[in-house]
């Protein structure tokens, strides 16, 4: 595919793109937000904002439309990009054999990033704003990783609980909006957690209410009664843009500074509990249902701890991509292996799917070649990853009397990439928030492998689990002795 030239994208231009683009056939300007969506990055962009796209490609939804925002700094750069662009957004759609591109609208504002966010807080008390969303990743819901609970003693949490009105976190922010809106006569909103983790909805009720009560115990009260959350369970594969999705979308004749590439496949499972109304989302492919559990959990089990099954093992052997770790045949016998004994019998049925149809489509879904989703990106932030992916699996199968031998050799794996250095001497820049700690630790279980295990903010008490704690030590000793791709082969053949 080639092009003589590329059109900027903004509303002045959207006539201008090539004819063959789809691209949105409702007036924006006639748009009224709904929605604030707190961490707006390409996941949220390809999935969430695509479905509310297509309900008002439908003639539907004028009134849900989203207002991006942010609470860290390096949110500004994504916000001046997609400001200069009227906050369309790119959609390349990348199968094995075809690729095509939509351009989508339902995103009208990115509202600006600033100390005690207040442009947020305003944003979110007005009462045309029915559901305030969330995509901050795994780890960013403030958890103590043993317990689950909010973690109360962390510095941010501390600061939001102290300056309630200039709050640092989107939490804060959240209980600060709500805080107007009940002073105010209002009625709440509905927080809708996207991120990967089991009970979303619940975990985010317990964040927002628990950091409330800190401060100001009614208004917990009042946030718990009135507002709603509800579970979810989102899903597709959405890689990082970097120069070769840039390049890409200008293939496409579209000069785009922020495009999203993405695989072939949807799927959004909502708990339908929405205090406040909400999109029909159903009528663009979405799942209102009142049982969540059973997907989140089919999804996570396979796709999100599978992921990590591969990424660290990955990294070690400089295998690039996910794709190329499903065509390295090792890591993928050791992926297949894993999944077949040791994840997929603590996984239930959902409605027309076994988990084995539902592994067979994953592992499809790993193996597309046209997805260039890094093992960097999908080993990063293990610390949150592993706790709330990996190891509830492996406490099952302990609980059952189950092998955990190679989930074992999984914990094995990341631990020795924690170590910094490939096989073939490349450096692994630090790719964790906590990579100091992780990657001191990784040194010492070199020669003392249950140093590891002793990390108890992440294992809790499973260094006491012999089985486990066994099968790690004669793991890792194993790879830092002979190598990752013979432990691989010795794994497989066990």
């Amino acid at each position: 595919m080639t092009t003589t030239r590329s059109v900027p994208l903004t509303n002045a231009t959207l006539a201008q793109l090539p004819g063959s683009i789809p691209k949105p056939n409702y007036d924006r300007a006639g748009l009224t937000p709904g929605i604030v969506h707190i961490g707006l990055g390409n996941f949220h962009r390809a999935h969430q904002a695509w479905y509310t796209h297509r309900l008002m490609q439908q003639g539907l939804a004028q009134d849900w439309a989203i207002l991006g925002a942010g609470v860290r700094p390096y949110d500004a750069a994504m916000r001046d990009k997609l400001l200069a662009q009227d906050c369309l957004t790119t959609l390349i759609e990348l199968s094995p054999d075809h690729r095509g591109a939509e351009v989508t609208g339902a995103m009208i504002d990115y509202l600006p990033i600033e100390a005690g966010n207040a442009a947020l807080i305003r944003a979110m008390a007005d009462p045309a704003i029915r559901i305030v969303a969330l995509t901050v990743t795994e780890g960013g819901y403030y958890l103590d990783a043993t317990s689950g609970v909010l973690d109360l003693a962390h510095e941010d949490i501390l600061h939001d609980a102290a300056r309630p009105d200039q709050p640092r976190t989107a939490f804060g922010a959240m209980v600060a909006a709500l805080k107007l809106r009940r002073d105010a006569g209002h009625g709440p909103f509905t927080g809708l957690s996207c991120d990967n983790l089991r009970g979303n909805g619940h975990i985010l009720r317990q964040t927002l209410v628990g950091l409330a009560r800190l401060s100001d115990p009614s208004l917990a009260a009042w946030i718990n009664a009135r507002c709603s959350f509800p579970n979810s369970m989102v899903d597709s594969i959405v890689p990082a843009t970097g120069p070769a999705e840039l390049a890409l979308v200008r293939e496409f004749g579209i000069a785009d500074n922020a495009p999203v590439t993405h695989e072939n496949f949807r799927q959004w499972v909502i708990e339908d509990a929405f205090c406040a109304g909400r999109p029909d989302w159903d009528r663009a492919g979405a799942t209102f249902t009142d049982d969540v559990h059973v997907y989140e959990m089919m999804k996570i089990r396979i796709l999100n701890a599978g992921h990590q099954v591969l990424a660290n093992a990955g990294e070690l052997l400089s295998v690039a991509t996910i794709a190329d770790c499903m065509a390295h045949p090792l890591i993928a016998a050791m992926f297949d292996k894993v999944q077949r004994h040791e994840i997929l019998p603590h996984v239930q049925p959902v409605p027309g799917v076994t988990p084995a149809q539902y592994l067979d489509l994953i592992a499809g879904r790993f193996a597309n070649p046209a997805i260039r989703d890094t093992t960097r990106r999908v080993a990063f932030d293990g610390s949150s990853r592993h706790t709330g992916f990996v190891l509830p699996i492996l406490r099952d199968g302990l609980a059952t009397d189950q092998s955990v031998n190679g989930l074992a050799l999984v914990e094995a794996l990341w631990a020795r990439m924690c170590a910094g250095i490939r096989e073939d001497g490349t450096v692994i820049q630090p790719n964790d928030p906590y990579w100091s700690d992780l990657h001191a630790t990784a040194l010492t279980a070199r020669d003392t492998p249950r140093a590891w295990l002793d990390q108890a903010h992440i294992y809790g008490d499973l260094a006491q689990a012999p089985r486990f704690a066994d099968a790690f030590e004669t793991w890792l000793n194993r790879i830092w002795q002979d190598g990752t791709e013979a432990t691989l082969a010795a794994y497989i053949e066990s």
